[in-house]
């Protein structure tokens, strides 16, 4: 590769502009030794953005394979997730200083200009660690890929749910003979379901959680919503914006229906209120340790199809291999081995509610009795993801941008048909912008 990287005006326009300009609070906590322990004669320095209950996890993970590899060192760090994150490994990347190992969002990988900022996997090394393209969903690998280059190896996909509880729903008749939410395949059915669970509601609590004060939560709603219906965003080559504001519309108005028929409220404490017997949630699956620390009686499954085509909001943690310009020998070595392990030994992993990415434990026993992660497994399948384009992914311009209409609308603050004019609008700006990360490198002569 040998081109160390972009100026430190275009990262910062890049990557401190796409959400949080300025905000560099990176909160680097290592667990790794600070020095190679004595029986270790390769170091690979790891950065991730795990905290709270994943963080453990990933600690135990690492713990594992340390003890599994005696001879290589990991140094980890944990760095605040976000845009503060993906700001510091660009800049590590661009003046040859990133580490050995990092995570990604995968929707984050087409934007950081991979062969750039990013160095491919050697499908070879990981093959021989275990870990193979057959290992995996289809589309999730495509998505990994660049240029017919693998960019990204998928740890997991997490989605958004539609968790409910169990007591309030048998109460309300909607639970099937399987213990399970009655099936909803149209929207007359969902306002149906949750016109029942009202009436079984304890007084004061809402009926669903939405979010409606999160963006992120609401762009993500929106995607999952805008897929069943078939909407698409870009032609084939990017060139052109083919987003249908027929059909956005049709998702904000569904969206904007829960506040206007009384089943949401903006502003409420969507999770607090679902512990405290609300029937339904929708939320990321990383609510399921939160709801298994409360002991509830619940269930989680896919977004419902109300829109007739199975799509639940999807994006996925991967591993990535930062550009270095002397990239290779023992410690790239380790990295291949490291990130092939924790893929291939995610069981606990998926007990923090994230589906495995790695086939063979998707399909096992031991999975398949995780609750309520089997429920939702199916998600893997029918997948709704952000474009693939540079401004996509988890905390990325495209989310930044349109997160705040989608919130307007729903809140009822913009109108939904205005709504959606103002997001095609926003998809053809950002088409029209260059991707700042694809600047020149100082080694190609940029600004220093």
């Amino acid at each position: 590769m040998g081109r160390p990287g972009l100026s430190r005006r275009h990262l910062l326009t890049a990557a401190g502009g796409l959400a949080v300009a300025g905000s560099f609070g990176f909160a680097a906590l290592g667990t790794g030794a600070d020095a190679l322990a004595s029986s270790a004669s390769t170091r690979v320095r790891y950065w991730n953005l795990f905290s709270g209950g994943d963080g453990y996890n990933m600690i135990a993970m690492l713990d594992s394979f340390r003890e599994d590899q005696p001879s290589i060192d990991v140094k980890d760090s944990t760095l605040q997730w976000g845009n503060p994150y993906y700001t510091k490994l660009a800049m590590a990347a661009s003046g040859n200083r990133a580490p050995d190992l990092a995570v990604m969002h995968l929707g984050r990988v087409p934007g950081f200009s991979p062969g750039r900022l990013l160095d491919p996997w050697d499908v070879n090394l990981l093959a021989e660690y275990g870990v193979h393209e057959r290992d995996f969903n289809p589309e999730l690998w495509r998505r990994a890929v660049v240029d017919g280059k693998l960019y990204a190896l998928p740890l997991d996909i997490h989605v958004q749910l539609c968790f409910y509880r169990k007591d309030v729903l048998k109460k309300a008749g909607l639970l099937g003979d399987d213990g399970h939410m009655v099936p909803v395949t149209s929207t007359d059915d969902w306002f149906d379901v949750l016109k029942e669970a009202r009436k079984a509601t304890r007084k004061g609590l809402q009926t669903l959680g939405l979010h409606v004060n999160d963006l992120n939560i609401q762009w993500w709603m929106f995607v999952a919503f805008y897929t069943q219906l078939g909407g698409t965003w870009f032609d084939a080559a990017a060139t052109e914006v083919t987003f249908d504001t027929g059909k956005a519309t049709q998702v904000l108005e569904f969206l904007r229906r829960h506040i206007t028929d009384g089943y949401a409220i903006a502003g409420a404490a969507d999770a607090e209120q679902f512990v405290n017997g609300a029937p339904f949630t929708l939320e990321g699956n990383w609510s399921v340790p939160v709801f298994d620390g409360a002991e509830l009686d619940y269930g989680a499954t896919p977004l419902p199809p109300v829109f007739g085509k199975q799509a639940t909001h999807a994006e996925s943690h991967a591993f990535v291999l930062p550009h270095q310009s002397g990239r290779g020998g023992a410690a790239n070595d380790a990295a291949h081995r490291l990130a092939a392990y924790i893929v291939r030994h995610a069981q606990q992993w998926a007990g923090g509610g994230h589906i495995p990415a790695y086939t063979p434990t998707l399909t096992s026993a031991a999975y398949r009795k995780l609750q309520p992660q089997s429920e939702y497994v199916s998600a893997m399948d029918h997948q709704a993801t952000e474009p693939k384009v540079w401004f996509a992914g988890s905390t990325g311009l495209l989310a930044q941008r349109t997160g705040p209409v989608v919130m307007a609308s729903t809140a009822g603050s913009a109108k939904p048909e205005a709504a959606a004019r103002r997001i095609k609008g926003v998809l053809g700006q950002l088409l029209a912008m260059k991707n700042p990360m694809d600047g020149r490198t100082a080694a190609e002569g940029g600004a220093a």
